[in-house]
């Protein structure tokens, strides 16, 4: 109880790891220290939780590659100051075969969550520790949540706030970029920032080296009734172009 982060879950998969028995969990339970978040995890009595808290748990004592990616990412790190975003709702992302368990879907966490399931990025790249009073969890960098943006374009992310949010991404190193076009497996992705960094004037745009990354063969149409770029055969917005 001593070393429990405040604020926090903890999983009941977790605490027998570390030799506390469903039993004992429930000893502690009648005697007023714990209480459950449905079935398979615990707060401290009287404990106020956010869903940090239980990304928490989920990243620290479940190994899960769920973590705050896209805007929700970029906000947390202060860089929507210039944007609106909805305050009530936060996006999560992790890999596709990796369900939010049910005490974590079912809880009312005082906001609207997003969960995204996707592989088309490595699970850790580029995922940073951020502090949140007693305890930490992983967000996405600027630059993969800028892929993280582009990914869900266009049905649930303006393919403009996408090109605003890009615009402020001038201190990166090419081999960053470099990594990510190469490990990218969304040919969508990889053709929108390339096309939107080029037009952006980035200097870093013209260390990159395209020849070995794939951008797959074929046109492909984002939106439309709009503009057909003929280099990265893409259909963007009339106003992008």
């Amino acid at each position: 109880m001593h070393d429990w982060p405040p604020g926090t879950i903890y999983l009941s998969s977790w605490l027998k790891q570390i030799g506390i028995s469903g039993q004992l969990t429930n000893r502690y339970k009648k005697s007023g220290w714990l209480e459950s978040i449905g079935s398979g995890a615990v707060k401290r009595m009287g404990d106020e939780v956010s869903y940090q808290g239980a990304l928490y748990a989920l990243q620290r004592q479940g190994q899960s590659s769920i973590h705050v990616g896209g805007k929700s990412a970029l906000e947390l790190q202060g860089r929507l100051h210039f944007l609106n975003l909805n305050a009530n709702s936060v996006s999560l992302f992790g890999e596709w075969t990796e369900h939010l368990p049910k005490w974590f879907s079912n809880t009312n966490w005082g906001i609207s969550i997003e969960h995204h399931r996707t592989s088309f990025l490595p699970s850790q790249l580029e995922l940073l520790d951020f502090e949140i009073k007693n305890f930490s969890i992983k967000i996405s960098s600027p630059l993969r949540a800028i892929f993280e943006c582009l990914y869900l374009t266009p049905n649930k992310q303006d393919l403009m706030e996408c090109y605003e949010l890009l615009e402020g991404l001038n201190n990166i190193q090419p081999m960053q970029v470099q990594t990510f076009l190469e490990s990218c497996e969304s040919i969508k992705v990889k053709r929108l920032f390339l096309f939107m960094a080029e037009k952006i004037g980035h200097a870093w745009f013209k260390y990159l080296d395209l020849k070995g990354v794939n951008l797959g063969s074929g046109k492909r149409s984002i939106i439309s009734d709009g503009h057909f770029d003929s280099k990265y055969l893409i259909t963007i917005p009339k106003e992008l172009a």
